[in-house]
């Protein structure tokens, strides 16, 4: 698979394609639709199946150097009014505050990052690890590891810091149940 038939794929769910066109008038700076409702997306394109099928949410990375909680609250306000007729769950995150919240959430420490591309990088399977965003009547694509293990269906760890066995399986399994043809790799 290479960039282009990703994107084809990826935009045969309206809601992608209605928050990618939307994206712009939001203002958010170096914005980027990431991960499941890309990859996912594609995956219901090669077996057939319905192209919102399965997507938990819709999952945008951006980066505010504002790291504070009103300014993030202040878009993730914004955003859910832009995305609301679309009838699906948008999460905002703003990638310069993950370090802030991220230890007590989920118990290990996670490093600053500088960009949205980082936080794409420390998704826990190079599967997940893409991104889309809008330019001037363009897609920028972010995939660091490319496509193959998208078009192979196929799960395996990323190692990075923040790396998590049992978060790993947890998805790993979400992710069999809805998608038996993947093959998954263990942590």
């Amino acid at each position: 698979m290479d960039e282009a038939r990703f994107i084809e794929l990826a935009l045969t769910n309206d809601a992608n394609r209605a928050i990618l066109d939307r994206l712009p008038a939001l203002d958010l700076p170096d914005a980027w639709l990431v991960s499941g409702s890309l990859f996912q997306t594609v995956w219901n394109a090669l077996t057939g199946r319905a192209a919102g099928y399965g997507i938990k949410d819709y999952d945008i990375f951006y980066f505010d150097p504002d790291t504070s909680w009103e300014a993030e609250d202040a878009a993730i306000r914004r955003c859910a009014d832009a995305f609301a007729s679309l009838g699906v769950e948008v999460e905002l995150r703003n990638q310069a505050r993950v370090h802030l919240w991220y230890e007590a959430k989920f118990g290990t420490p996670y490093p600053p990052l500088v960009s949205p591309t980082q936080g794409i990088d420390r998704f826990l399977a190079p599967a997940c690890m893409v991104g889309l965003q809008p330019g001037r009547g363009t897609l920028r694509v972010y995939a660091p590891h490319g496509f193959e293990d998208i078009e192979t269906m196929t799960i395996h760890p990323n190692r990075a810091a923040n790396f998590s066995a049992d978060r790993y399986d947890e998805k790993a399994a979400r992710w069999k149940a809805m998608w038996p043809e993947l093959t998954v790799l263990p942590a």
